[in-house]
This record gives C-alpha cells, structure tokens and sequence, in this order.
C-alpha cells in the first residue's frame, strides 16, 4: 500500500472508537470522506497536491479502513454524526472544508446540516443525497439483505467486483490498491459491519438532509462527478439538483471518470478541488 509519505497515518479514540485517519499539510482544515467499500485510502493522490497549503485529513469511518469495527455499532445517521463530530473535537478543529464521497455524502451532511456553523465550504464528489434513491441504489441496498448473495458482495472477490464497475481506468487498479481494498475486511465481523453501513441509513436521514440543505446557500459548494457512473448511474441528475438547491455551487464533471473519480484521475479532482479553495 504504498502512500505518499508526506501523508502521515494516525489514530484518535472517539467515545470508544480508536479511529484511523491520513493527514498532510498545514493551515486551514479540510476533511475528506469516502464511502463503501472504500477507506482514507481511497484520497491518496489527491491529498499531496491538496495539502500545499492547507491541512488535509482524510478519516476512516466508523466500520472501514483501519478503524474499529464494532459489530454492536448501530452505523445509523445519528451513530456517525457522533464519531465525526468527536473526532473533529478531539483534533481541535471548530471549522472546516467539507469533501464527500459515495456513503460518505449522506453521513457527511447528515453531520453538516446538524452543525453548519462548523463547515467552511463543501464538495460533493458522485454520492447520494436525496431520499428518492435510483434503481440501482436500491437493488444494491436490497441485495445487502439476501442471504450467499450479500456475503459474495462483501467478500474480497465481491469488493474487486465493485471496484473494477466503478473505475474506466483499470490499469490504476493493480494488485496492490484492490488489495489495500480488501484487507480492512479480511474476518467474518468486519463483513457483517460492512453490510450493516448499508442496511442501517434510513430514508428520514436523507429527507433531513434535503429539507436543511439550504443552509448552505451562503458558502462556496464544489459538485464534481465522473460521468460514466455505472454504481450511481442519476449522478447527474443528483448534482443538477443539488446545484438548483444551492445556486452558488459550482459544477464540474468529469468525462471518461467513473463512480471512484480518485482512483480514475485523481490529478484533476485534486486540480479542480485546490481552486475551489483557493478562490
């Protein structure tokens, strides 16, 4: 797993939770948040260039990566609220930059619209935010509950399955980075908590979002999504909504990119995300 190393790996114990985090750089904080079956990992070409001149970290959440695991975690919308917002106070951080992606989106502004003082500006990178789910997302919620079909989603064959439908530039996914991937999820508990993050997200979290989304109308908002999105195929039309909802936002998409834009060109996520901020 080979890492930039200005990148420094560390951990925090949150209420509990020891949680894994990348962090670089120094100055104003920006927060970046993956989604399934992802991990911090999944920002490592995009944190150098991004950590110029400000500070850069990348967590864990609750359930993947290097963080804990637990299988009694309830991993509902108030659950990772929780951790972020303790995480965040635990590093000293009263304000910040916003960056979310996949699951990541709707835990992210789930925390945000509960404490907007706190979130400086945000980036939205292909996610989920409204509660009218496309087909695609909820077959792929749906499949987490039947039983061979969802351990073969959450074993390593099923997690390099993911992967390669959510990346156009295979060749970035060599050995090495499916199996940074997979390793988080290597015992049986790990995979359940796996399927749990899924299960657990529940319709009202999302209207919630939606109904405060507002609350942003008066920062600077970044929206960029790859095109060819075979895993949220109405990226698209989610971002447009979005934008209709925060007209200030900026959008950007990214032809030739997939679901997981940071493994398909990271350079220019981490072009076009440096001059959202520095602007």
């Amino acid at each position: 797993m080979t890492i930039d190393p200005s990148i420094a790996s560390e951990y925090v114990d949150v209420d509990g939770l020891r949680l894994h985090y990348l962090a670089a750089g120094q100055g104003e904080t920006v927060l970046l948040l993956h989604g399934w079956p992802t991990s911090a990992y999944l920002w490592r070409n995009v944190i150098p260039p991004l950590a110029k001149n400000r500070r850069v970290i990348a967590l864990d959440l609750p359930g993947f990566g290097k963080s804990d695991k637990p299988l009694h975690g309830s991993y509902s919308f108030k659950y990772y609220e929780r951790a972020i917002d303790g995480f965040l106070d635990k590093l000293g951080i009263s304000q910040t930059t916003l960056v979310v992606h996949d699951l990541g989106g709707p835990v992210g502004l789930y925390w945000a619209v509960r404490h907007p003082e706190k979130v400086q500006r945000l980036g939205l990178l292909n996610t989920l935010v409204f509660p009218e789910l496309s087909w695609a997302a909820l077959l792929f919620g749906a499949s987490t509950f039947v039983p061979l079909l969802n351990a073969w989603l959450v074993s390593p064959k099923g997690l390099e399955v993911a992967m390669r439908l959510g990346v156009e530039n295979k060749h970035r996914l060599t050995p090495e980075v499916v199996a940074a991937y997979q390793a988080p999820f290597q015992d049986r508990d790990a995979r359940k908590v796996l399927l749990k993050s899924v299960q657990r997200l529940t319709p009202k979290g999302l209207r919630e979002i939606e109904e405060k989304l507002p609350l942003f109308q008066n920062i600077p908002v970044s929206l960029i999504f790859g095109t060819n999105d075979r895993i949220l195929p109405d990226v698209a039309k989610t971002m447009q909504r979005v934008q209709r909802a925060l007209p200030q936002a900026r959008l950007s998409a990214l032809p030739g990119c997939g679901h997981f834009l940071q493994e398909d060109e990271p350079e220019k996520v981490a072009e076009l995300l440096a001059a959202f901020m520095n602007s």
